[in-house]
């Protein structure tokens, strides 16, 4: 049979580029464009992919797969932008008052530096972007980038769903919190599950401005299940401007020991061992750059004031909590995970939480809480619960399992 079917299949390929050679031609044009196309796809891939993995002084191996480039800092994505083209990155300016640190807590807590091996002074750890991370992302002009969506509050988005505490009103400089590390279930390479800060100022409409950082579960973006500390920014509201992490000019990292977008480890367990990660963000009153902490006393970067409309003068709402994408149609609810995967009620070493919530004031001191909302879009699914005590400060659990009888 197999013989058969060959002649039957060489026959037909004589016949249409020898007996008709109108279809012939015809054929061999479709052919010849998909090949072009597909050659030029290609190499605009390549194109980008060059913009965005710099050469690098040392390769580090992370055992979950994790290629780290060491990156001299001056040649590292964000001074491709022309406002700081061909300069250096900043020292840190000073942190908040009233914060404490200490530099050494946060020794090999990513996977990709378990070994020891770190990138040498005057070049920072880059996760390397491959082609096929670009090719899981609907479109290169959408590969890092965040779909355009509202936050939260007065808007309910389909798809993204939240559990989080706010305050807004005021005037903010910063943000301050130590953050449950789990590694929620996704349901799909198409969603995810995160847990950060945002910093927020602008409309809901176009021109929004945020700054955002915490850990994530993303398979479209990174390929695997791993809890990965990330950043964010836009200031049109998520349209053509921002990107995670380092996927385009923007954050300027200054550190050698965090390698943004790599995963985080240990993390936490049920009935188990309970880690956090700390995030500071915070605006230097001097040039008024927004610098990020990383642990207890990392200052892994800033973002230049020039990226921001808004939030060249201050945020107006900040806020701390988990987001899921629901990609199911027809109103079926996803089974994807916030938090630990379940519900705040179960409290501590069983439910995600933020604890220690604190702002960053004009004064640049670190200062308690005020007035904090919480609010779920749907709390059958995922929901949020708070608390203040003299241990934790002002704190909150928060997450759900997804689908399940009273969310489907």
């Amino acid at each position: 049979m197999g013989c058969s079917c060959f002649k039957i299949s060489t026959f037909i390929i004589w016949f249409l580029f020898s007996v008709s050679p109108v279809c012939s031609l015809e054929t061999s044009e479709l052919i010849s464009n998909q090949t072009f196309e597909a050659w030029k796809e290609k190499m605009i891939i390549r194109d980008h992919l060059m913009k965005i993995n710099k050469p690098s002084l040392k390769t580090i191996q992370s055992p979950d797969g994790d290629v780290i480039d060491c990156v001299l800092s001056h040649q590292q994505p964000a001074f491709d932008h022309p406002h700081i083209r061909g300069n250096k990155p900043l020292d840190p300016p000073e942190r908040p008052n009233e914060h404490k640190s200490n530099p050494n807590e946060l020794e090999n807590f990513q996977l990709w530096s378990l070994s020891g091996e770190t990138c040498p002074e005057g070049t920072i750890p880059v996760r390397r972007t491959r082609e096929i991370d670009i090719l899981r992302a609907s479109s290169l002009q959408t590969f890092g980038r965040k779909i355009k969506t509202p936050i939260r509050r007065d808007t309910i988005s389909n798809a993204h769903e939240h559990a989080v505490g706010y305050v807004s009103g005021d005037e903010y400089y910063g943000a301050k919190a130590s953050i449950n590390v789990w590694a929620p279930q996704i349901s799909n390479q198409y969603e995810f599950s995160l847990s950060q800060i945002w910093i927020i100022s602008g409309s809901f409409a176009d021109d929004l401005n945020t700054i955002e950082a915490g850990w994530q579960v993303s398979p479209e973006i990174y390929g695997d299940y791993f809890p990965r500390f990330f950043t964010y920014w836009t200031s049109d509201a998520y349209q053509t401007t921002g990107c995670y992490n380092l996927l385009c000019s923007g954050f300027v990292q200054t550190n050698n020991r965090i390698a943004i977008g790599a995963a985080i480890s240990p993390t936490s367990s049920y009935d188990g061992g309970q880690y956090d990660i700390t995030i500071l963000i915070w605006k230097d009153p001097k040039h008024g750059n927004w610098w990020l902490e990383f642990g207890s006393g990392v200052v892994v970067g800033y973002w230049p004031s020039f990226l921001f409309s808004h939030l060249t003068s201050s945020a107006s709402m900040i806020q701390f909590g988990g987001e899921i994408v629901n990609s199911n149609p027809y109103g079926f609810h996803t089974s994807t995970q916030m938090g630990s995967g379940h519900f705040p009620a179960q409290g501590f070493g069983k439910a995600s939480y933020f604890r220690n919530l604190q702002l960053v004031d004009s004064d640049n001191s670190l200062i308690p809480l005020t007035n904090l909302k919480l609010v779920a879009d749907h709390p059958n699914c995922y929901d949020i619960q708070g608390g203040i005590n003299s241990v934790w400060g002002h704190y909150f659990y928060y997450g759900g399992p997804g689908k399940h009888q009273h969310c489907s």
